[in-house]
């Protein structure tokens, strides 16, 4: 079974709400999310932060869109390892940095404050996770620097 780390854009793109992506990526969006669903694992932190941004962006309640679907199969699977992995991730800022994350490297210094909680699990993570990422343009800016780390896949 695959883990994955998704990153909130995923189920959003999946949604088709307040995005810009195009048919082809929310497709694709709303695949990748079936198959997790069906078949895989995700990784989450402990402390709830990846949790408390996919309550902000998606919805739990209502008529769901399949990134919504998404974010109620984690919630209601986070007491199952085998579907839903929780890791210990250690903030060592109020900004967004954690010291999982390879703050040491300075090809990274700029990169996204607020997606670095999805690198920190997925080091953290003993099932060696990829990230899913769809729109989100600082995956791609920063891809060389974070292949040395972990595996990042630009679904759109």
């Amino acid at each position: 079974m695959n883990t994955f780390v998704i990153d909130t854009n995923v189920p959003i793109v999946a949604n088709g709400r307040n995005t810009t992506a195009s048919n082809k990526c929310q497709k694709i969006c709303i695949e990748i999310l079936e198959e997790i669903v069906n078949s895989g694992s995700i990784a989450i932190d402990d402390k709830n932060i990846i949790m408390d941004e996919y309550h902000r962006e998606l919805n739990f309640t209502g008529q769901p869109s399949v990134g919504d679907e998404f974010y109620r199969f984690v919630f209601q699977n986070q007491g199952y390892p085998n579907k839903v992995e929780r890791v210990k991730i250690t903030p060592s800022d109020s900004y967004g940095n954690f010291r999982e994350f390879p703050n040491s490297d300075t090809e990274l210094n700029g990169f996204d404050l607020s997606d670095r909680k999805f690198v920190a699990v997925a080091l953290t993570s003993s099932n060696n996770p990829e990230i899913l990422n769809a729109t989100d343009s600082d995956w791609g800016n920063f891809a060389q620097p974070l292949s040395r780390y972990v595996k990042v896949r630009e679904l759109c």
